[in-house]
C-alpha cells in the first residue's frame, strides 16, 4: 500500500516540464516583463495544482473503493488525452513576445491550473496509474501534492527565465519542430511507462 514515487517523479517531470497551457503562460510573462516582476505570478501557478490535487485526492480514491471500475475508465480517459495533447504539442508554433501594462500577481497564477485541463489529467493519472490499491487517502494525496509541488518550485522558474530565451532562439527556424516533437516524444513515452511499466512498480 503506497505511492510509487520514484516512477511518479519522472512521469510528473514529463508534464510539468513540457509545453501547456501553464508553461506558456510562465514563459509569456517573463518574456514580456522580466524574471523578478514574474516571481509572484510563478508562486501562484505553483501552489494553484494544490487547489486541484486534494479535492481530486479525496474525492477520487474513496470513489474508486466503491466504483472500482470508474477508477480504471479515468486512467484511460488521462492516458487519451495525454496523448493527444503530446500530438498538440508537436504541431505547437513558438510565438514569445507581446506587450502589456502590468505583470500578472499571485491571485492570477492560483487560477491557472485549475483552469487547465492538462493539469487536471495529470494529477488524475497520478492517483489511478501510480498509486496502490488500498493506499490511506491522506498519504496518497499528500505524496502526489509534495511531488508535484517539488517538481514545479524547480521547473516553473526555469520556464519563465530561460523558457522564453529558448523560444526566441528557435522561434521560426527549423529547430523549433525538432524541439516540440522532441517534448512530444517523452510525453508519449510517459504514458506508455504509465501502461507498461508503472502498474508494475506497484
Amino acid at each position: 500500500m503506497a505511492v510509487a514515487v520514484v516512477s511518479f517523479l519522472a512521469f510528473g517531470a514529463s508534464q510539468v516540464g513540457t509545453p501547456g497551457p501553464a508553461n506558456m503562460a510562465l514563459m509569456a510573462t517573463g518574456a514580456r516583463f522580466g524574471f523578478r516582476a514574474a516571481l509572484p505570478f510563478v508562486a501562484g501557478v505553483a501552489l494553484g495544482k494544490q487547489l486541484i490535487i486534494w479535492p481530486i485526492g479525496f474525492g477520487l480514491m474513496g470513489l474508486a473503493e466503491s466504483v472500482p471500475w470508474l477508477f480504471t475508465a479515468l486512467k484511460w480517459a488521462c492516458v487519451a488525452y495525454i496523448c493527444w495533447l503530446a500530438w498538440k504539442v508537436a504541431n505547437l508554433e513558438l510565438k514569445p513576445g507581446g506587450h502589456a501594462d502590468d505583470a500578472p500577481g499571485f491571485l492570477a497564477g492560483l487560477l491557472v491550473h485549475p483552469l487547465n485541463p492538462k493539469a487536471w489529467a495529470m494529477i488524475v493519472t497520478g492517483f489511478t496509474s501510480f498509486v496502490s490499491p488500498g493506499t490511506p487517502v491522506l498519504q496518497a494525496t499528500a505524496t502526489i501534492a509534495i511531488c508535484l509541488l517539488s517538481l514545479q518550485l524547480i521547473l516553473h522558474p526555469i520556464w519563465t527565465f530561460g523558457g522564453d530565451r529558448i523560444a526566441h532562439l528557435v522561434a521560426g527556424t527549423p529547430a523549433e519542430k525538432y524541439l516540440m516533437w522532441t517534448l512530444a516524444s517523452l510525453t508519449v513515452a510517459s504514458v506508455l511507462f504509465v501502461l507498461f511499466g508503472g502498474e508494475k512498480a506497484l
